[in-house]
């Protein structure tokens, strides 16, 4: 299944990291999708002459590695799984290609946006050595404190990211999830999954949600940190999250 999406990558025509930089989604809105790989794969053959690829050193498919910190009893994760619309998550992600490693801060309010704080750092083991830098940095952006927060999960994947032609709107996809958690130490993959993240202009014409209802693509929440971390660690809560890991798991057996 991988190697067909690879292949269907190449059919679409690049787009540098500097003109997508340019594109600014001033009132943008957010809209997660989870498909099976067979989807993935109609999904990016309906783009065709609809969007471009991001290409970025003659790279089309993006590799990132993500540790998402957490308080010792698990504040950010019980805020999500309770259903808090205001909430935060921080997390270390290197991006695997350049090594560009940050120190990012996300928050959702309760009308759904979300903001996104980030600053360089070297890595997740060195916080404690750059703590000049990051202990003001999480005070101005962060409700939490770098003493009180440490390592919870990590997760590895792939990513492409398309931009429809009249530049209103972004999508990212993400595939090849793989989570370990650095508490229980357990492991568990997602690789009959994609996670289709639609990030469009306000409520604008969008190409890509007409084809994903046309290949009837699930609308679905999916948080990379708690899924993973349901998954991973069985003595966090999870009843909330339970019905969407049935789902998930269901798309994983059609895919095998």
């Amino acid at each position: 299944m991988r190697n067909g999406v690879i292949a269907k990558t190449e059919m679409l025509p690049p787009i540098s990291l500097s003109e997508m930089s340019g594109i600014k989604l001033m009132n943008r809105t957010d809209t997660k999708f989870v498909a099976t790989m067979k989807q993935l794969n109609e999904f990016l053959l309906a783009v065709q002459g609809k969007y471009y690829i991001q290409q970025h050193n003659n790279k089309r498919i993006a590799s990132y590695h993500t540790v998402y910190l957490d308080t010792p009893d698990y504040i950010m994760y019980t805020m999500h799984h309770n259903g808090k619309t205001r909430r935060e998550k921080i997390r270390v992600r290197t991006y695997l290609d350049s090594k560009d490693t940050f120190l990012e801060v996300k928050n959702k309010n309760n009308h759904g946006r979300t903001k996104k704080k980030r600053i360089a750092v070297q890595g997740v083991e060195t916080l404690l050595e750059e703590r000049e830098t990051i202990v003001p940095f999480l005070a101005k952006h962060a409700w939490y404190k770098l003493e009180n927060i440490k390592p919870a999960c990590e997760n590895r994947f792939s990513r492409i990211t398309l931009v429809n032609y009249g530049k209103t709107e972004r999508l990212t996809i993400d595939f090849d999830l793989r989570f370990h958690n650095l508490v229980t130490d357990d492991r568990e993959n997602l690789e009959g999954v994609a996670i289709i993240e639609l990030k469009r202009d306000g409520n604008v014409p969008s190409p890509a949600l007409n084809i994903i209802r046309d290949l009837r693509i699930r609308r679905s929440g999916f948080s990379k940190y708690c899924i993973g971390s349901a998954l991973t660690n069985k003595g966090l809560k999870r009843n909330n999250f339970k019905e969407r890991i049935k789902f998930i798991e269901k798309l994983e057996k059609q895919t095998t």
